[in-house]
C-alpha cells in the first residue's frame, strides 16, 4: 500500500498538494522497457523535443514560478530567476553535448577507421533537492535525456508539487512517458530507487550526509555512475578594500540570498582584523534592512521563510550553540512569526571559539572570523572538509592569484559573491562537496560513456609470425 504524501506552504502552513508514493519496481520496469526506443532516436530528434520543453515552460512561466515560490517559500522574484535558469539549460546542454561527447573519426591502415562515440548509460535516477526544486534536477535531467538515457526523477519529499509539474511539462513537450517518469516518496523510495539493479546511475543533489551514504552504498558497485552534488561550508574572505559598501553588499548576497538555502551560500566571513569593525557595522546595517516576508508580499522581500519548522528549529539551536561556546552575537536570529519557519538573518563572531563546528548550516546564519594576515585567511578558508565555493573580496591581483592557487574549492570567485556560478562552466566541489563529477556544463561527462572502435567493412587479417612451418612430408609427390 502506497503512503500518503502532503506538501504545505512554508509561509502560511496551508496544504498545497497531496498524493501517493510511487511503486519503484513498476516505474523502473517501464523505464527499462522504454529506454531503448528513446536512445534509438537521432540526437537531432531529442534536441528538438527538449527545445519544445522550453516552449512549454515559457507558456507556463508564471504558473511554475508561483508554485516554486509557494512550495519553497522563496520570494517570487527569486522563483522567477529559477524558471529562467530552467529554460536556459537546453542551449547550454546542447553545446556541452557537442563539445564534450562529440564523435571523432581517425583514419587507420588498410582502409580501417578509428572512431570515438558515446553511449547512454540506460536508466538514470535523479534525486532532487528542495531549495531549487526545478532548476537543479533539470540540470541533471536535460543532459541525461539529451544523451539518450531514460530518467526517473524523485523530487524532494518537501517539494513534490514542483516535481510533478516539471515532469508534466516534459511529457507535454513530447518526451515519452516511459523515458522520463516521476517517483514520489520519501527516503525509503529514494533508497530503493538507487539500489535497484536496473538503475545504471544516480545523479544526486543534496546534503553531504546523504551523498556520503550513497557513495558508501555503491563502493562495491563500480558499474553504477554516481554524480554527487553536495553541500558546502563556504568561506568569503574580505581583504584590503576601500569599497566597504560594495563589500558589505557582496557579503549579504553571499550569505542571505534564498534565505541562505543555497549550497554555495557563504557560511563563514573571514576578514582582516584591521577592517573588521567597519565591515561588520556595514553588513549589520544592511542585514537590519532586509525584508523577511511571504513570497508574494509587497514590497518584495529579500528573504522568505526556510523550508519548514524543523529546519528553523535546527538553525536557532545552532545559533544558540555557537553563542554558548564562545560566539559573540552581532545580530540575533529571531523567529518573527510564531508557528511558521521565518527567520531573521543572523550574524555571530566566532573568532574566540576554540573549536568551530565544520557543518553546513543551511540557512541565514553567518559566522565571522577575524584574522591578522592573508596566509591565516587562506588557512582558515581551508579549515573545512567541504570545498564547494570560495570568494575573495578586495585584495590585489597577486593576492587573488595566491588565493586561487591555495584555496580548495570547485568555484573560486574574485569580487563576486560565493553563490555566483555560471551554467556554462563546470559546477562542483572537492572534499565532501562532491565526487569529482561536476554538473552544469560538465554534466555531459557523466550522462554518457565513451566507446572506442576500430572499424572496417570487410575482414582483413593474416598472421605473419609465430606459426610453425607447414608439414609437407605427408603430402604426395
Amino acid at each position: 500500500m502506497s503512503a500518503s504524501l502532503t506538501s504545505h506552504e512554508p509561509a502560511t502552513g496551508a496544504l498545497l498538494w497531496q498524493g501517493e508514493s510511487g511503486d519503484v519496481d513498476d516505474i523502473v520496469a517501464r523505464a527499462r522497457t522504454g529506454w531503448p526506443r528513446w536512445a534509438a532516436q537521432p540526437v537531432a530528434f531529442r534536441i528538438e523535443t527538449l527545445r519544445r520543453f522550453v516552449n512549454v515552460v515559457r507558456a507556463h512561466e508564471e504558473e511554475l514560478a508561483d508554485l516554486i515560490a509557494r512550495e519553497t517559500g522563496k520570494p517570487l522574484w527569486d522563483a522567477r530567476t529559477e524558471v529562467t535558469a530552467v529554460m536556459a539549460k537546453i542551449d547550454t546542454s546542447v553545446a556541452a553535448y557537442s563539445e564534450r561527447t562529440g564523435q571523432r573519426r581517425l583514419e587507420a591502415n588498410l582502409g580501417a577507421r578509428q572512431s570515438v562515440r558515446h553511449k547512454p548509460h540506460g536508466v538514470m535516477a535523479v534525486l532532487g533537492p528542495y531549495n531549487f526544486p526545478a532548476h537543479l534536477p533539470n540540470g541533471h535531467i536535460i543532459p541525461a535525456l539529451l544523451a539518450g538515457n531514460a530518467v526517473i526523477f524523485k523530487p524532494s519529499e518537501k517539494t513534490p508539487a514542483v516535481g510533478e509539474m516539471l515532469v508534466r511539462f516534459y511529457h507535454e513537450a513530447g518526451v515519452p512517458t516511459d523515458a522520463v517518469q516521476l517517483l514520489l516518496g520519501g527516503a525509503e523510495e529514494g533508497k530503493a530507487l538507487a539500489a535497484h539493479a536496473d538503475v545504471a546511475g544516480i545523479l544526486f543533489t543534496g546534503s553531504a550526509q546523504t551523498g556520503i551514504a550513497i557513495n558508501r552504498q555503491f563502493a562495491t558497485q563500480p558499474g553504477k555512475i554516481l554524480a554527487l552534488e553536495m553541500g558546502g561550508n563556504n568561506p568569503l574572505v574580505v581583504w584590503d578594500t576601500p569599497e566597504i559598501g560594495a563589500a558589505a553588499a557582496l557579503v549579504i548576497q553571499s550569505a542571505f540570498l534564498s534565505s541562505g538555502q543555497r549550497c554555495t551560500a557563504a557560511s563563514r566571513l573571514i576578514v582582516r582584523d584591521a577592517m573588521a569593525d567597519a565591515l561588520i557595522a556595514e553588513v549589520k546595517k544592511l542585514a537590519d534592512r532586509l525584508i523577511v516576508d511571504h513570497p508574494h508580499a509587497d514590497p518584495q522581500p529579500y528573504m522568505g521563510p526556510v523550508i519548514d519548522n524543523p529546519t528553523a528549529d535546527g538553525l536557532t539551536e545552532s545559533f544558540l550553540y555557537l553563542m554558548s561556546h564562545g560566539g559573540r552575537p552581532i545580530k540575533h536570529m529571531v523567529r518573527p512569526q510564531k508557528g511558521l519557519p521565518f527567520l531573521t538573518p543572523a550574524i555571530i563572531d566566532v573568532t574566540a571559539m576554540q573549536e568551530r563546528p565544520d557543518v553546513e548550516l543551511f540557512g541565514p546564519l553567518l559566522q565571522i572570523v577575524r584574522v591578522p594576515d592573508f596566509e591565516t585567511a587562506i588557512a582558515e578558508a581551508n579549515s573545512s572538509r567541504y570545498g564547494l565555493s570560495a570568494s575573495l573580496v578586495g585584495g590585489s591581483p597577486e593576492q587573488y592569484a595566491q588565493f586561487w592557487d591555495n584555496v580548495r574549492a570547485g568555484v573560486i570567485n574574485w569580487n563576486r559573491p560565493t553563490n555566483g556560478a555560471s551554467g556554462t562552466a563546470p559546477f562542483g566541489g572537492v572534499g565532501v562537496s562532491g565526487n569529482h563529477r561536476p554538473s552544469a556544463y560538465y554534466a555531459a561527462d557523466y550522462c554518457a560513456y565513451p566507446v572506442a572502435s576500430a572499424e572496417i567493412e570487410q575482414p582483413r587479417a593474416t598472421i605473419g609470425i609465430g606459426l610453425k612451418d607447414i608439414d609437407v612430408s605427408a603430402m604426395g609427390d
